[in-house]
């Protein structure tokens, strides 16, 4: 089947928007150092690679009649299921066979800069029709994935809103929890389309608790704006929606026995969607967030993953018949968001049923009565949004800057072995999925309630809401923060981290 690219554009909504794309432009194709032909070699010795990766244009059939022109992986999406062993050096060649700059950043490990995939700590480019050798050693254990790592701005045919997105898992020593077998599940949209305003659920998280003094100010900054006549800044939404590249309905169902305990991988590699996941019948054991043990493991009846976060839990086949796992939202399941569950022995129609309402709450899963550390220092942070104020779309700040991928320069200073607690406040009504680069934080305060031991790369923090995270600097060089909901990173949600 032949996909012409510019009808595809067009569908999704973008071409009228071209003229926002220089910045694109300029962030990969200037200043990109140590970019290499085809065949060269860097950062590890001459020899075979453990994996090769390909970065090329395909087809994602989600259903027969749906079937998508992007970016994508080894030909394949999601990408190849990359695994390691914790400290196990690799070697991974990466080809880009596109006409365009990539980079490939691996999310959640500890990684030197060079390798990390991202152009503003300084990570070079894989040049167009070229390649890099990488070699680094994986870790933490646990659950990873891997992405591209660009900033699209209006295109919504590149960055994450393609197909780039792969699952790695990094074996530890020693699994945590019982499971008979894993399963992996990667969530994911396509057929992206800009809108205004949005219906994602913002109700979810417990503690509810806001500030006063934040809601104040981020509900006076938007009646000031539309008082002024301006729009609400653009939205993205999505057509269809898919796990492990299949609609809801096609592809083959998980096939389980009864009192099979599975344990599933679950990633959230949308480019901007918050995600849940709910199995009738059934509840989800929680052993692991962003692929680090928790404390406290606990059962839920239903997951919320935001952007790029990750979750591993064990369910037990308890419940015999055809069952429909799939996002609470109705609209999205309908369109694919969800897979067939199918027991041994049993037939028909497969069945849904939406569970009674649930609070997804972070620090059920940590140490109660838990007495942090003292930082060395606390960083606070401040997010602002400027509705609609950069050609139509929302400007996001931290500390009442934008980030600039001209300048690209660090606000933050930090000294190597010291702990650092960043207190961030949210100023608007979004919820906010953050992460920090090439470190992991331990969650000590959320919305006003203390909690401890839950080690995360992403976090969702919450309108009006406010939220203490500590990390050690024990991984020297340019570190990036950001959110990772695309639009919010892409106009002005970063910042960068420098070691002194």
């Amino acid at each position: 089947m032949t996909i012409d690219r510019r009808r595809l554009l067009q569908a999704w909504g973008v071409t009228a928007l071209s003229a926002t794309l220089p910045k694109l432009v300029r962030a990969q194709s200037s200043g990109s150092p140590s970019v290499l032909p085809q065949g060269a070699s860097q950062g590890a010795s001459q020899g075979a690679a453990d994996q090769t990766i390909r970065i090329g244009n395909g087809l994602v059939e989600l259903a027969p009649d749906r079937i998508i022109s992007t970016t994508i992986y080894n030909g394949q999406f999601p990408g190849p299921l990359l695994r390691f062993k914790e400290g196990q050096q690799v070697v991974v060649d990466i080809h880009n066979d596109t006409d365009t700059p990539e980079q490939l950043h691996w999310h959640g490990q500890t990684v030197p800069v060079d390798v990390d995939g991202a152009s503003e700590e300084g990570t070079p480019f894989i040049p167009a029709r070229g390649m890099r050798r990488i070699s680094f050693t994986p870790g933490p254990a646990g659950l990873r994935f891997y992405h591209t790592h660009l900033t699209p701005d209006a295109d919504l045919s590149a960055g994450q809103y393609g197909g780039q997105v792969g699952t790695v898992y990094i074996e530890p020593k020693q699994e945590p929890g019982r499971y008979d077998r894993e399963v992996f599940l990667m969530l994911k949209e396509f057929q992206p389309a800009l809108s205004r305003g949005g219906d994602m659920a913002m109700d979810f998280l417990a503690p509810a608790t806001r500030v006063k003094t934040l809601e104040e100010a981020g509900e006076s900054a938007m009646s000031a704006s539309l008082a002024k006549g301006m729009p609400h800044g653009f939205e993205v939404g999505y057509g269809l929606f898919s796990i492990n590249g299949r609609m809801l309905g096609h592809g083959d169902p998980i096939r389980v026995k009864a009192g099979e305990r599975v344990l599933f991988h679950i990633v959230n590699g949308s480019a901007t969607e918050i995600r849940s996941l709910a199995l009738p019948g059934h509840s989800f054991e929680v052993i692991a967030l962003d692929g680090n043990p928790v404390p406290t493991s606990a059962q839920v009846p239903v997951l919320w993953l935001g952007t790029a976060e990750r979750i591993s839990a064990v369910v037990e086949m308890n419940h015999p018949g055809v069952w429909v796992m799939g996002d609470l939202a109705d609209d999205d399941r309908s369109r694919g968001m969800g897979i067939v569950i199918e027991y041994a022995g049993k037939t028909g129609k497969p069945k849904w049923s939406k569970p009674a309402p649930f609070k997804w709450d972070y620090t059920r899963f940590g140490k109660s009565g838990h007495n942090a550390q003292a930082p060395d220092e606390t960083i606070e942070m401040t997010f602002t949004k400027n509705n609609a104020a950069d050609q139509g779309f929302n400007e996001w700040r931290i500390n009442d800057v934008a980030f600039s991928m001209d300048k690209m320069e660090p606000m933050f200073r930090l000294r190597q072995g010291k702990r650092y607690r960043l207190r961030m406040s949210n100023a608007s009504d979004d919820i906010h999925p953050v992460h920090l680069h090439r470190h992991s934080f331990e969650l000590i305060r959320i919305a006003g309630k203390t909690t401890g031991g839950i080690m995360k790369d992403v976090v969702m923090l919450g309108g009006y809401q406010q939220a203490e995270v500590d990390f050690v600097a024990d991984n020297p060089g340019r570190t990036l923060f950001h959110c990772h909901q695309q639009l919010h990173m892409d106009f002005g949600f970063m910042a960068l981290f420098d070691y002194v």
